[in-house]
């Protein structure tokens, strides 16, 4: 009587682990099933640039297109340094110089 309620368990347990196995399955392709139509989903992601990087990129691009300097502005101090016209404010000169070492040195 104990062999048959022994084998009976093992039976059981037989059954139980086989329904387990399908259910394990059943799982595996569900998941297999959402990975695979969730793939083409990823290949639909999108970038959207803020306004302030599109205005940084716009200002860079001018930076770079630009000479750097005011070409107007030196051609009028090199012409008033040849005629005599242009006058160094020498008080004003020497505080920026001054000033200019300051944030250097300390």
């Amino acid at each position: 009587m104990v062999n048959q309620v022994n084998n009976s368990n093992q039976q059981t347990n037989a059954l139980a682990n086989t329904k387990q196995q399908k259910v394990d399955i059943q799982q595996n392709n569900t998941n297999t099933h959402v990975a695979q139509t969730a793939s083409p989903k990823a290949a639909s992601d999108s970038v959207s640039i803020t306004p302030q990087a599109q205005q940084l990129k716009s200002a860079q691009d001018k930076a770079q297109q630009s000479s750097g300097f005011d070409e107007t502005k030196v051609a009028d101090l090199k012409k008033a340094i040849s005629e005599g016209k242009y006058q160094v404010d020498a008080e004003k000169l020497a505080k920026n110089l001054a000033d200019f070492e300051f944030n250097i040195y300390g």
